[in-house]
């Protein structure tokens, strides 16, 4: 009897939901945006880890908070952002596209993806945009909490990078022998199954509790 990994990947490879292609797509006329919609995946994550170790020193160094404070905070922080990113997959990259301008949005945010899913240059938010959608996350926080946003702030920013190593593994190699493998399965699902299901990519969690989860 055949395993669900050995499922996904005939599915992947020879079935009727293969993907649609392989390779890659110019996504901009523009060349400078066109190179500005990719990036390598260690771009964005050594980015974000530096900021993530920076913000942490400062909260240490500069602020009235405890060091239990500072944990709690980081830690709510990373797990706040596994719920954002169901929310953002599935609400966002899965957007109805109802009209045009609907449907552009959502196959430049995410459609192209789902038609070249071993595209490795797009796995991740270029960080010419990126660094503007940091800031403006900082800035909500900031407003939000003070100066606990410098230690909850981390947190979600190692979230982010937790969820790119995860989704590029999924999409770069074939399933590990290892805690990846269920994440690998799961992310398959979702792209080859059932795209309408299993939004969390490097947790299952919050598909589980909203009822979007799959085998």
């Amino acid at each position: 009897m055949e395993s669900t990994t050995e499922k996904l990947q005939t599915m992947a490879g020879h079935g009727k939901t293969r993907p649609k292609n392989s390779g890659t797509k110019k996504l901009f006329d523009n060349p400078i945006l066109e190179a500005l919609s990719r990036t390598h995946i260690m771009v964005p994550i050594s980015m974000w880890i530096a900021l993530s170790a920076f913000l942490g020193w400062y909260a240490f160094t500069y602020t009235n908070m405890t060091n239990g404070t500072i944990g709690l905070l980081f830690v709510a922080g990373l797990f706040s952002f596994t719920l954002f990113e169901y929310v953002l997959h599935r609400y966002l990259y899965h957007l109805t596209p109802s009209t045009p301008k609907r449907a552009k949005i959502q196959y430049t945010f995410h459609g192209i993806h789902h038609e070249y899913p071993k595209d490795k240059t797009r796995l991740a938010m270029p960080p010419a945009l990126a660094i503007f959608v940091a800031a403006f996350f900082f800035g909500v926080f900031f407003l939000m909490m003070g100066e606990a946003a410098y230690a909850f702030f981390p947190g979600f920013l190692v979230g982010y990078s937790g969820y790119l190593a995860t989704h590029f593994i999924v999409h770069a190699y074939a399933p590990p022998k290892n805690f990846f493998k269920q994440l690998w399965i799961n992310h398959s699902v979702h792209h080859y199954k059932n795209p309408e299901s299993n939004y969390g990519v490097s947790s299952p969690f919050w598909d589980y509790i909203f009822g979007s989860f799959q085998k």
